[in-house]
């Protein structure tokens, strides 16, 4: 019938042959979705409670970095590592002494892959992959975090990073702290 309706007029046989496929298409999916179908499947939120209770995560995942800023030496290297330039060191030497202080450790969550790339060049292991995986901001700023700026909790690796901590940092005008050789 559709070879009929094509010779007499070859648009109306697209349309046709249209109609058909997505007819078929359609019909394909219906199936499926009751082949499939288990009420006693949750979504998401009703099985992990997400907002009020963490996602659990692999053991080897990748999330936000966790940074120890009372061991870090200044030493760049993972900001040499890093492969999209999202980690920018600030330093200052120290007087009466050698080594540096940190004066900003800032990661560009914008940029990051989150490739822990940076991870294996620190000679102090002083910035790991943490288990967070949500940081939501409005703005490209807010997923701009200085390390210095965040609360002493925060900042040192003992508690997670999360949206609130890090907006309040940018209120903060002076550092938190000088770093951990004052």
């Amino acid at each position: 019938m559709i070879n009929e309706v094509k010779a007499a007029w070859p648009w109306m046989g697209n349309v046709v042959e249209a109609v058909v496929t997505v007819g078929h298409g359609m019909w394909v999916t219906l199936r499926t979705g009751i082949k499939t179908y288990r009420p006693e499947r949750k979504t998401f939120t009703e099985h992990f409670e997400y907002p009020e209770l963490p996602v659990p995560v692999a053991a080897r995942y990748r999330g936000f970095h966790r940074f120890d800023l009372t061991t870090c030496i200044a030493c760049d290297q993972c900001a040499k590592a890093c492969p999209v330039d999202c980690i920018y060191i600030g330093k200052s030497r120290v007087e009466n002494g050698k080594g540096f202080k940190i004066t900003g450790y800032t990661i560009d969550y914008t940029k990051c892959m989150f490739c822990a790339l940076c991870v294996e060049p620190c000679p102090v292991d002083c910035i790991f992959m943490g288990a967070t995986h949500d940081l939501s901001c409005y703005s490209r700023d807010g997923c701009i975090v200085d390390f210095s700026r965040l609360p002493l909790d925060v900042a040192w690796g003992r508690a997670t990073l999360n949206p609130t901590a890090v907006a309040d940092s940018k209120v903060i005008t002076e550092p938190v702290h000088g770093g951990p050789n004052q």
